[in-house]
């Protein structure tokens, strides 16, 4: 029998922080003050086409998939979607539900350098059941020189004193969850 799942509030501050982040360049202090950060940037391909696939497995969850997450959730990632997805093996999965707080279609937007590039992606938050408190957020962005990004964004920090005393743990784990997200991606974009 699997534990139940609290479809409750967003239980973190800081909401929507990783939309923020996601179109500025990367920056140590804008993350708050205890809680860990992520902020990793992986160039996938290059082309508009490269960039639909990456986007479209980002908003259809395919990334979460491909890094071998179990996903319960709507097709599309959308504001106010609730998502389970499954850490473990088999039936011995750690259910870490999230919402997702910001969504971002295929978008027109100005770069760092001020010239046009395009960006989708969402964010979620974590929710009451989940392991860690905070968000994190899958990126696609088309470079003004046609180069494809890949970048993942996340805050965390562990949501109670079991997962706590379990941090170390907790940081491998986060770990090899990001070079899952970022061998995905590769995926994802390597079909062009």
């Amino acid at each position: 029998m699997s534990p139940r799942v609290s479809r409750g509030r967003l239980d973190y501050p800081y909401l929507g922080l990783t939309r923020d982040a996601a179109q500025k360049p990367a920056d140590p202090e804008q993350w708050p003050k205890g809680f860990a950060h992520v902020d990793k940037t992986l160039n996938v391909g290059n082309g508009q086409d490269v960039f639909n696939a990456l986007a479209e497995g980002i908003m259809t969850w395919k990334i979460q998939r491909l890094a071998g997450l179990q996903v319960k959730a709507p097709p599309r990632a959308a504001v106010g979607a609730h998502v389970v997805s499954g850490f473990g093996v088999g039936n011995l999965r750690l259910p870490v539900p999230c919402e997702v707080v910001w969504a971002m279609e295929p978008t027109l937007l100005a770069g760092p350098d001020g010239r046009e590039m395009q960006m989708a992606g969402f964010g979620y938050g974590t929710l009451p059941g989940h392991p860690a408190l905070g968000e994190e957020a899958f990126i696609a962005m088309l470079m003004p020189d046609g180069g494809v990004h890949f970048r993942l964004l996340a805050f965390s920090k562990p949501a109670g004193l079991i997962y706590t005393l379990g941090s170390p743990v907790t940081k491998l784990t986060q770990a090899g969850v990001t070079r899952s997200y970022q061998q995905a991606a590769r995926t994802l974009a390597g079909g062009f």
